[in-house]
């Protein structure tokens, strides 16, 4: 693995030297666009928009649009605005991860302590999971300020960057129905159903099957061989058959 963020953590007056990174990669099969004709590659070139030339990416800078003028950006100006923020992760407050609702939630990553820096993240780590909580704070990555909760888990720190208020969309644009009976026979039928399929949460029964099923296709294509079609009809229920469905979901 290969570190994106280098910096601390700001723990009280301690600062815990460490490196980020990403905790995640793709279970989902690597396409590649070709053309249709000759099965060539499609590559993309940086084009200027005026002249029709490619860009070389040492000549590409970064602007934003300003009373229809542009405003170049370079990267010293990105570290002033907040320099502290580029290398520095402060916890600013501690708090129960039950207590974050799960659409808050984006992208995680693992921290690992550069040298000097063990004994302070051991001793975090432990008063993490000691007093069940998380630390809250905030820090720059790619020029882009995020919030960030730092937690136990597996004897290592992760960092999961988590969404301003702001970023959520309020969901008052969706046409939610309101006034929908619901039936005391409806709703026990539904909570035994809830209840005969509840069990602890494994994340190890949960894989790509998708993928699986998608290579199986691309192994029979190699030979020569068509892949069958399943059709599938997706019935949706009606109001006046959710009753007869519930029952029928129990049996």
């Amino acid at each position: 693995m290969r570190a994106i963020w280098t910096g601390a953590i700001g723990f009280g007056l301690v600062n815990i030297p460490i490196k980020i990174y990403s905790a995640t990669q793709t279970s989902s099969l690597d396409f590649d666009m070709l053309d249709r004709k000759d099965h060539a590659n499609i590559k993309y070139k940086r084009v200027n928009e005026q002249t029709g030339k490619e860009v070389k990416w040492e000549n590409i800078v970064k602007g934003f649009m300003l009373k229809d003028k542009y405003i170049v950006l370079e990267d010293a100006d990105f570290e002033e605005a907040m320099p502290e923020k580029n290398k520095m992760i402060n916890l600013q407050s501690f708090v129960k991860l039950q207590e974050v609702d799960s659409i808050y939630f984006d992208t995680p990553y693992y921290l690992e302590p550069q040298k000097s820096g063990e004994k302070a993240y051991q001793l975090l780590l432990k008063a993490l999971e000691k007093s069940k909580t998380a630390g809250l704070g905030s820090f720059v990555m790619r020029n882009v300020e995020n919030l960030a909760i730092i937690k136990a888990f597996d004897n290592v720190l992760v960092l999961n960057k988590i969404r301003f208020e702001e970023e959520i969309r309020n969901p008052e644009e969706l046409k939610i129905p309101s006034s929908a009976r619901i039936s005391k026979a409806e709703m026990d039928m539904a909570m035994q159903l809830i209840k005969m399929n509840s069990k602890e949460f494994d994340i190890k029964d949960f894989k790509n099957e998708y993928s699986k099923e998608l290579m199986k296709i691309i192994q029979q294509k190699s030979k020569g061989k068509r892949a069958t079609i399943r059709k599938i009809n997706v019935e949706n229920t009606k109001a006046s058959d959710l009753l007869e469905k519930l029952k029928a979901s129990l049996a």
